[in-house]
Parts: structure tokens; C-alpha cells; sequence
């Protein structure tokens, strides 16, 4: 056989002939700096990760390791002026399983944490098989479930037993719930905090600050299982309590209140119903309450409306009790004396070269004093008080007992009223004011008003809070009384108080308020609601504000019912709704403070009405 040795540059059959390879020195560099440039690159490249940027990614791995832990601070509690718990903080943990932790062993365990729990044992073992999850389309990848949870809000008790069988992946979170111990007990005071834990309303937003507290932190390093190592921990910071709140609110009383509220809306059905107790002589609130309500536990359930505080946003005509304005200012600039004789059988009065038209009363009345206009509620005459009194001193004088200007309550939500200035009345503004209506007011501009009056002429801003003070009961921050102003002189609220008994007589319009044994000073309002633009004859606000002892008044309280529904298909006055919804609580009080009439009291009323000539 002979082998045929083939070289390059010969002839093959078949073929014509092979050209040899040829590299040119200029592609054989190209390419030789080519690959030098990108063994450059990647060799500078390493050199910058490890020199330049070592000690970030240095740092990087060291936080993969560390365990960052805010430590939530406790919130302060709100208890009412005898220390009764309004708002508190429990501990409670949030329980839950890392798949990829749990034993062999452990499921053994799975029965006694299913009963610890109250949850069935299948919601465990399902948890404990949930160790993968797909990622979004967008992520596109696998990731591992390092957290199920398994019961969220478990106290602190079940969860020690929980720990004591030492079960592993099985751990919890704790978190700080509020609670509201007397549920539904002043709601529209309190307030609540949000799933976020955020103050929304009430109290709770407006002491925030004082409430909150600090957040500490603890930072340590975790293991291969993601779980914390103490025996590594490197910094710890202790969280700082909040502070604790103490309100005026008596719970006693409001819980009288909001009973009685509840009696209201059985008896009448009404649309809503405002409640306000407070001392005259500080401003302290001692109940606040409004129907409907809601309980701050389960503040999602309700409906937004029912968490409206109507005592400081709903506004309404304030009718006869804001008479006390025109009477008050007349006698404080000397234009008129209690015995004087105004003559309410006339339908127009002349006011310069003006014929004014005088707003009608129920009932004929004649020539009668100014202090049975009082008692009388007559229209005509506090209309015939504001023409003597003249539109810009009466005016000022609204302006002084408070309206058309927020209390600064503080709480929120809290709307200043209507009150025009006498540049923009028109010619019955002058004739209608006096008796209430072309103005709007809360009625906590009513309650603080009445309250001027109560307290010997000079106006309070109403107060909720007493204190703010630490865990061992040391006071931080005291809230004291505050003076707005002087509105009367003394002697001329001391005036008005009588006028005030008068119509708590038999022979006044608010009989139904009375209280055996005491004599009360207050006034009753029924006002008719604007209903597409027009006074409407079936809606209508009723209405009653009054103080007690008369001549020492410890308490003030006002009662607003917005279209109650008689059942003998009467009207719902202020006399015949709001006084007796006053006269329930204001025995109650009296017994519960165990306040006793002053000796001088006794005559006062029947003084008032002996005389028959002079009134």
C-alpha cells in the first residue's frame, strides 16, 4: 500500500489549487490588543472592587448579618379626673412561623400550639408547608417565606406558654393595642387611633404629643436562620414611655349623660342629640356627649357621620336662649333697668325715621317688665331690647358672650358659627337677632355663654384637660383655668340669674326643668330649621341651658335635640324635650356630688313672681 503524504501547495485530484493561510501583522495586533484591553479591564475592574470599594461591600455584608429592632414606646393612658382608665395600652404579640426553621421535632408540637392559639391544627400545618412564593411577573423569580402568621394580637400570658415549648421558627412580634375600656363612654372626647396607629381625632390627636412617648431601637446580629443572636448584640436604647393624660370628664356623669341620650333617642327618635355638663367657675368639662355615637374599639364599623362631635361642629339657631345677649347688654350700658315696662302689644316700633316690624309671640302678653320678657320668652320685647341696644353695641355684645368665634376647644373639627357684621344685616336683622335666629351657633358656644352668665359675667374657655403627669403620678404639665373675658358686670349677671329662676317657674317656660329644692336659672329655645332656603314648620331644633344653685352655680348644662318626633304629633320645644332631659341629669348630679341648695335660695323664685304688678 502506498501511502500518499499531502503538503500544502500541492495538487489534489479534483481540486485546483489550496492557497496556504496567511495572518497579516495588522490583524495579528488587532486582535492581540483586543484581548489585552478586556484582560485589562477586568483585571482593573477586580483591583476597584477589592482596594477602592472593599470597605463598602465590607459594610454591606456586615448589615446582611446585623438585626435592626425598633422598640415601640408604651402609650401614655387618658383617665378621667378621679384616675378611671378612658384610654389604655395593652402589650399584645403578633404570632407567627418561619417555615424553613421548624424541626422535625416541632411538628410534634403543632396539636398543643394549635389549642394555645385557638386556631385549627391544619392553618398550622399549612404555614409550615408555605416555604416558596413566585415573585411578580415584573421580578420574574422564586422567593423563599421567611414569615407566616399565624395569630395576630395574642396577650402576653399565651404567648410565655407559647415560648415554653421551645419550638423552633415559631416566634412573634409584639406590638401595643389601645383599648378603650368603657367602649362607647366619650367617644366624640376621645377619640381613637387608626390601623396605623396614627391619632386621628379627639384627645388622642390633640395630647399626641404628650401621648406617644419615644421609639427606642436594638441592633444585634442574626444567624443562618435569620434569627436574632443576644450574645451578639451591639447597641441597645431603651423606649421612653408616653406621658399620661388626666380630663375634666367625670365618668360618673358622662356615663349619666350618655344614658340619658339614649333615653332621648328611644322616646323621640330624633336626628341627633347634643349633651354638655361643665363647672361655670373653671370651664371644666364634665361630660360632653352626642348621639348617635360609636365605639373607638371599632371605629371602621361606624359610619363617619357618627363620629362627627356635633356639640362643637353642627350649628344651629340658637333662638330664645340667645336672648340673654340682648338683655344683658341693654342693662349692662344702663338703657334698661329689670322693672322696666315694655309694651309687646305693638307689632311695629319707630327706629328713627324707620318703622321697624316686630317678629310675633305665641301668646298676647301686653305691657309687661323686662323680667317677664325673660320669663315670658317673648319676641317682641328682647326684638324691642335690641333696637334700644342699637346694632353695633348689640354686635359687640354677641361677639363678647362668644359668637361668631370658635371656644378653642382644641379637638378639632370645631366650626366658628354665623354671625354677620352690621354693615351686612338687612332691615329685619336688627328685630330677629335678639330672638335668635339670623345667627348660627354650636352648642358649645350656647353652653359657654350661659356659662359667662353662671360665673358672674366673665367668659371661660372650656377645658378638658386638668394635667398631664408621668408613671409615679408627678404632674408634668398642669392645664389651668383661663379667663377669656369680662362680658357684664357681676351685678348685672346677678340680675339676669333671677330673670334666669323665673323661667324654671311655674309660670315660665321651663317648668320641666325644675329640681325640688333648688332653685335653677336657664331658658328654653325651639327654633324653626331653614329647609330649602324657607323657616320650615315641621322641623325644628328644641333646646335648654341652665345653671344651678342659682345664686352659687356649681354646674351648667345644656341639652339640644334636633327634630324630636313627639307621639302626640306636638312639636318638639326645647320646654317639653330638652327640659327634662335636663331635670334627670341635674338630679342625678346633685345626688352624686351631693350638692345642697344655699339657704338664700329658697325665696328667689317665689319673690320673683309674688309681686304681680311689677312684673
Amino acid at each position: 500500500m502506498k501511502i500518499r503524504v499531502i503538503r500544502f501547495g500541492e495538487n489534489l485530484p479534483g481540486r485546483g489549487k489550496m492557497k496556504s493561510v496567511f495572518i497579516s501583522p495588522f490583524r495579528f495586533y488587532l486582535v492581540f490588543f483586543a484581548i489585552s484591553i478586556t484582560f485589562c479591564s477586568l483585571g482593573g475592574r477586580l483591583v476597584y472592587l477589592q482596594v477602592f470599594k472593599s470597605s463598602d461591600f465590607s459594610q454591606f455584608a456586615q448589615s446582611a448579618r446585623k438585626n435592626f429592632v425598633t422598640l415601640k414606646a408604651r402609650r401614655g393612658d387618658i383617665v378621667d379626673r378621679k384616675g378611671n382608665l378612658l384610654a389604655t395600652t395593652r402589650s399584645v404579640v403578633n404570632v407567627g412561623m418561619d417555615p424553613y426553621s421548624v424541626g422535625e421535632d416541632d411538628y410534634k408540637k403543632f396539636a398543643e400550639l394549635s389549642q394555645l392559639l385557638d386556631i385549627p391544627l391544619e392553618e398550622i400545618e399549612i404555614a409550615a408547608s408555605k416555604k416558596i412564593k413566585k415573585g411578580t411577573e415584573f421580578e420574574g423569580e422564586i422567593k423563599k417565606i421567611r414569615w407566616v402568621k399565624l395569630k395576630g394580637e395574642v396577650d402576653e400570658s399565651t404567648y410565655r406558654e407559647i415560648q415554653s415549648l421551645k419550638m423552633g421558627g415559631v416566634y412573634g412580634n409584639y406590638k401595643h393595642s389601645r383599648l378603650y375600656p368603657g367602649n362607647r363612654l366619650g367617644s366624640h372626647l376621645l377619640g381613637y387611633l387608626n390601623k396605623e396607629g396614627l391619632a386621628t381625632m379627639g384627645v388622642e390627636r390633640f395630647a399626641n404629643y404628650y401621648l406617644k412617648g419615644q421609639d427606642g431601637w436594638k441592633e444585634s446580629e442574626k444567624d443562618g436562620k435569620r434569627k436574632e443572636m443576644p450574645e451578639h448584640r451591639i447597641l441597645e436604647v431603651s423606649p421612653q414611655n408616653g406621658l399620661n393624660v388626666e380630663l375634666s370628664i367625670d365618668w360618673m356623669i358622662q356615663d349619666m349623660v350618655q344614658k340619658e341620650l339614649a333615653r332621648i333617642v328611644e322616646e323621640y327618635n330624633p336626628l341627633s342629640a347634643s349633651m354638655i355638663v361643665s363647672e361655670p367657675r373653671t370651664g371644666n368639662i364634665l361630660a360632653l356627649a352626642n348621639v348617635p355615637d360609636f365605639d373607638p374599639n371599632f371605629y371602621n364599623k361606624s359610619e363617619l357621620s357618627s363620629q362627627r362631635n356635633r356639640a362643637l361642629s353642627d350649628l344651629y339657631e340658637p333662638g330664645s336662649t340667645f336672648k340673654i345677649v340682648a338683655v344683658s347688654g341693654c342693662m349692662n350700658d344702663g338703657i334698661i333697668s329689670p322693672d322696666d315696662i315694655i309694651d309687646c302689644s305693638v307689632s311695629s316700633v319707630q327706629r328713627g325715621s324707620r318703622r321697624m316690624r316686630l317678629p310675633g309671640d305665641h301668646h298676647p302678653l301686653g305691657r309687661i317688665s323686662v323680667k317677664k320678657v325673660v320669663q315670658k320668652s317673648s319676641n317682641r320685647g328682647a326684638a324691642q331690647l335690641g333696637i334700644l341696644l342699637g346694632s353695633q353695641r348689640l354686635y359687640e355684645y354677641c361677639r363678647a358672650f362668644g359668637f361668631g368665634e370658635k371656644t378653642n376647644f382644641g379637638i378639632g373639627g370645631e366650626r366658628k358659627g354665623v354671625l354677620h357684621h352690621p354693615k351686612n344685616w338687612d332691615g329685619l336683622t336688627i328685630t330677629r337677632l335678639p330672638m335668635g335666629h339670623a345667627v348660627s351657633a354650636t352648642p358649645m358656644q350656647v353652653h359657654t355663654a350661659m356659662s359667662a352668665v353662671a360665673n358672674g359675667g366673665v367668659l371661660m374657655k372650656p377645658k378638658f384637660i386638668n394635667r398631664v403627669f408621668d408613671e409615679e403620678g408627678k404632674t408634668v404639665t398642669p392645664f389651668n383655668a383661663k379667663a377669656v373675658r369680662r362680658v357684664v358686670d357681676n351685678d348685672v349677671a346677678s340680675s339676669l340669674t333671677k330673670m334666669l329662676v323665673s323661667v324654671v317657674s311655674n309660670e315660665g317656660t321651663a317648668k320641666k326643668a325644675r329640681v325640688e329644692g333648688f332653685n335653677v336659672a336657664g331658658k328654653t329655645g325651639t327654633t324653626q330649621k331653614l329647609v330649602d332656603g324657607k323657616y320650615s314648620r315641621n322641623h325644628h331644633v328644641g333646646s335648654f341651658v341652665g345653671f344651678f344653685p342659682a345664686q352659687k352655680p356649681r354646674i351648667v348644662i345644656t341639652v339640644v335635640v334636633d327634630e324630636a318626633k313627639m307621639k302626640n304629633g306636638m312639636l318638639g320645644y326645647g320646654g317639653s324635650v330638652a327640659a327634662p332631659a335636663f331635670q334627670n341629669v341635674a338630679k342625678q348630679i346633685i345626688s352624686y356630688l351631693g350638692i345642697e341648695p344655699n339657704k338664700e335660695e329658697v325665696n328667689i323664685a317665689s319673690n320673683l313672681i309674688l309681686n304681680k304688678e311689677a312684673l
